[in-house]
């Protein structure tokens, strides 16, 4: 969930982005047989700053070598991952098209390059920058929302009629908040512009704060209800969290140290396994 000031951190440290960008050192699958039936052999993944894998190589710039969704790092289990053991296959098939910064109105945009790659697996994860670019008087309207997100999800349905989707739920920003809100160094670290609708002033106890702060949760509630019932309305082939991710209870561990808001590398394998559709048959 990018902010205008990490625009000249990113000069700075862009070259740091090669090092950590892309599938990277993918793992060989553990099956060397044939794919299994159903597995897709192509996948991308679309969404913002979390799907991008952003500091968890721990500096400012995206990662998505640690993505939950495509990421190939040792150790992570991401959903390429898993669908690599199944079906090698999808080897060097996952396309990240997330983007630091992204909203609901991005998603058509980024879904129109997946259906450009004619990938068979989509994964979304987005909504989370739409309750915090700014301050709370500036959150995107749920009516806006659920429009853009069912414009991105035409885009797939008439580009990519047989590809899978998955949708997973925003994470509980909230939580983040009451976790680390007395930590010195999270603090610090959001003082920079994190999240300002929600952690602006995290210290504060005053009715004000709490109020806002109520008034962004409600508001993430809220999108996670239109998530799915969008997923629904877009039939068997899309594959709703059922709030898997909003539901992980994360601890300091699961944060990466450069912006404590942000997945570490043990967060993003956390949301790979709660989200992902194993129990499912392809």
């Amino acid at each position: 969930m990018l902010r205008r000031w990490h625009v000249a951190v990113l000069a700075v440290l862009g070259v740091l982005a090669l090092a950590c960008d892309g599938a990277g050192a993918t793992p060989e699958p553990t099956s060397t047989g044939g794919a299994k039936k159903g597995y897709p052999s192509s996948m991308a993944a679309l969404g913002d700053s979390i799907t991008a894998g952003y500091g968890s190589c721990r500096v400012f710039v995206a990662c998505s070598r640690n993505s939950w969704s495509t990421g190939g790092a040792d150790g992570l289990d991401s959903h390429y991952q898993r669908i690599l053991a199944k079906n090698p296959r999808i080897k060097g098939h996952a396309r990240n098209f997330a983007v630091p910064g992204a909203r609901s109105a991005d998603l058509a945009k980024q879904a129109a390059s997946a259906v450009d790659a004619k990938v068979q697996y989509v994964t979304i994860l987005i909504g989370a920058n739409d309750a915090c670019g700014g301050g709370a008087d500036s959150m995107t309207s749920v009516k806006a929302f659920r429009k853009r997100v069912d414009a991105g999800l035409d885009r797939l349905r008439d580009g990519l009629p047989k590809a899978r989707i998955l949708v997973a739920s925003i994470p509980d920003v909230h939580r983040l908040w009451e976790l680390a809100h007395d930590d010195p160094a999270a603090v610090r670290a959001w003082k920079l512009g994190i999240c300002p609708s929600m952690l602006a002033d995290p210290t504060s106890d005053s009715e004000a704060a709490e109020a806002r702060r109520d008034r962004v949760d409600d508001r993430i509630d809220a999108y996670n209800d239109q998530l799915g019932q969008a997923c629904e309305a877009y039939g068997d082939r899309c594959r709703w969290d059922g709030g898997g991710a909003h539901g992980v209870r994360f601890d300091i561990d699961l944060l990466n140290k450069v912006d404590y808001f942000h997945p570490s590398v043990a967060g993003q394998r956390r949301l790979a396994e709660v989200t992902y559709p194993g129990r499912i048959t392809w």
